[in-house]
C-alpha cells in the first residue's frame, strides 16, 4: 500500500490527514483500519475464563457474568482513555473492512452466547468443562482473525506495522 508524505492511505484509498493518523496512532488505533486492539480485551476475557473451567469449575459463574458488547459499547463503557476516538474512527473505517471485522466479531459473540445459554442449562461440571473447551477451540482463532483485520491483514500491512 502506498503512503503520501502527507497522510496515511486506508484500504478503501481514502487518506487519513497527518493528524489525523497520528492522533490514531498515538491512542493506539490502527490509522489504516481505524479499529483498536482493546476491543479484543472483551473476547480475550471471556476466552481466559473458558480456558480455566475445565480446571477450576467455580469459573463458569464468572463466564455467566460475562455478557456481549459491541465495538461501542465496549469503548463506552471501558476506561480507554480514547474512547471517543476509538468510535469515530470505527464509524469512519472503510466499509469492507468493518464489515469482515462485524462478521468475525459477530460469529465469536454468537458461538459465547449460545455456550452462555448451554452452562445456564447445566449445571454438571462436566458438560460445562466440554462446552468451554469446544467454546475456545471455536473463538481462538476468531480473535487472531479479528485481530488480522485490525492490524490490516496482508504482507504489506505487516511490513507496515513492523516498520512503525
Amino acid at each position: 500500500m502506498s503512503m503520501t508524505a502527507h497522510a496515511t492511505v486506508r484500504p478503501d484509498r481514502t487518506p487519513f490527514s497527518e493528524a489525523r493518523a497520528a492522533e490514531l496512532k498515538a491512542a493506539n488505533i490502527n490509522p489504516r483500519t481505524g479499529l483498536a486492539t482493546d476491543y479484543m480485551n472483551h473476547f480475550n476475557e471471556a476466552v481466559m475464563l473458558l480456558e480455566m473451567i475445565p480446571d477450576i469449575p467455580e469459573c463458569a459463574e464468572d463466564f455467566l457474568l460475562w455478557h456481549p458488547l459491541s465495538y461501542a459499547e465496549h469503548f463506552t463503557a471501558s476506561n480507554f482513555s480514547a474512547r471517543d476516538l476509538a468510535i469515530s474512527a470505527y464509524e469512519e473505517a472503510d466499509v469492507g473492512v468493518r464489515a469482515e471485522f462485524d462478521n468475525v466479531t459477530g460469529t465469536m459473540t454468537a458461538i459465547l452466547v449460545a455456550v452462555h445459554e448451554a452452562m445456564r442449562e447445566t449445571q454438571q461440571p462436566t458438560t460445562r468443562a466440554k462446552l468451554a473447551e469446544q467454546a475456545v477451540g471455536w473463538v481462538r482463532p476468531l480473535v487472531a482473525a479479528a485481530g488480522g483485520i485490525i492490524n490490516g491483514g496482508s504482507e504489506g500491512d505487516v511490513d507496515y506495522i513492523m516498520s512503525h
